[in-house]
């Protein structure tokens, strides 16, 4: 089995979207213009990655993704089949509202999951409900997370997509779930729109939205969690740049899913040429569209 700090290294990890219906309708949903089109990965393909894995085992662990993932009807089969060929983890990502179910989430656990990477929207009820657009989804979740807990080998991270609606609530994020014994990595994902401009005006400036992650990353570190910072300027971030973590786990997605992601444009910034940041995505267009291009307040950072 992988110790805990190579279960955080993404290359260890290959992802499968096997599911492409939400029953959530989050306001910063990258993808909801393309749900009805995008096809995710068939039951043979899944297989093929499952025997080419038996026999060169490339990777320890395996993560089931889609819009929502529970809502596969044979995710536990999928999960029973990966431990049998030989994947050691297992982890879903999820809004998290069907592990509530006490019933299902032992069903899940019980088949190999044993990783849960848990989308939270906000630190309370009325305003993660007003983020997905679901009444009593936040209880619905951090039910589910408090179940995921019962069981000591399991472990769950979380995700927080960062908006204008959100920024302002990171360090209550991390006092909502503080109580969560097998919660070991927060992630705070900051906003893009699969587009050229930001059509739902949810982005906000760096410098406005950096005191609030800071303190957040400050809270989640002391009760012991990893952190990862995803889409922000690495210079920004001073002593915390280390948490810059870009990288994802190699993904087998629908194809046209790249088309569209690369509609954000990726990479821009005026010092990008001096800048020997690995890391760093840079600025996106729509970023620049809102807020220029902030030369004055980025830095070029050596090479990380």
């Amino acid at each position: 089995m992988l110790s805990i700090e190579e279960r955080f290294d993404h290359s260890a990890y290959v992802s499968m979207t096997m599911e492409f219906r939400c029953n959530l309708k989050c306001v910063h949903c990258m993808i909801e213009g393309t749900m009805d089109y995008l096809e995710p990965q068939s039951r043979e393909q899944f297989e093929e990655l499952l025997a080419y894995n038996k026999a060169h085992k490339r990777w320890p662990g395996l993560i089931l993704t889609g819009s929502e993932i529970t809502l596969h009807r044979d995710l536990s089969e999928l999960a029973k089949a990966a431990k049998q060929s030989g994947f050691q983890h297992v982890r879903i990502q999820s809004h998290g509202m069907h592990l509530g179910k006490l019933d299902y989430c032992a069903q899940l656990i019980d088949s190999g999951v044993d990783e849960f990477f848990i989308s939270v929207a906000a630190a309370d009820a009325q305003s993660h409900d007003a983020i997905t657009q679901v009444q009593g989804s936040f209880n619905k979740t951090l039910q589910g997370m408090e179940n995921i807990d019962r069981w000591e080998h399991t472990i769950s991270i979380t995700n927080t997509v960062v908006t204008k609606k959100s920024y302002k609530q990171l360090p209550q994020v991390v006092d909502a779930l503080a109580h969560l014994k097998n919660l070991a990595q927060m992630e705070f994902w900051f906003y893009w729109p699969m587009s050229g401009k930001d059509e739902k005006t949810l982005l906000a400036p760096h410098l406005e939205m950096l005191p609030y992650l800071k303190e957040a990353v400050i809270k989640a570190q002391a009760l012991g969690r990893r952190v990862e910072i995803k889409n922000f300027p690495q210079c920004l971030l001073g002593e915390f740049k280390h948490l810059l973590v870009n990288g994802q786990p190699q993904l087998f997605i629908d194809p046209v899913f790249w088309r569209e992601f690369e509609k954000n444009g990726f990479y821009q910034c005026k010092h990008r040429e001096s800048c020997q940041s690995t890391e760093c995505l840079g600025l996106n267009s729509a970023y620049i569209k809102n807020f220029g291009w902030e030369e004055e307040i980025l830095t070029p950072q050596a090479n990380s």
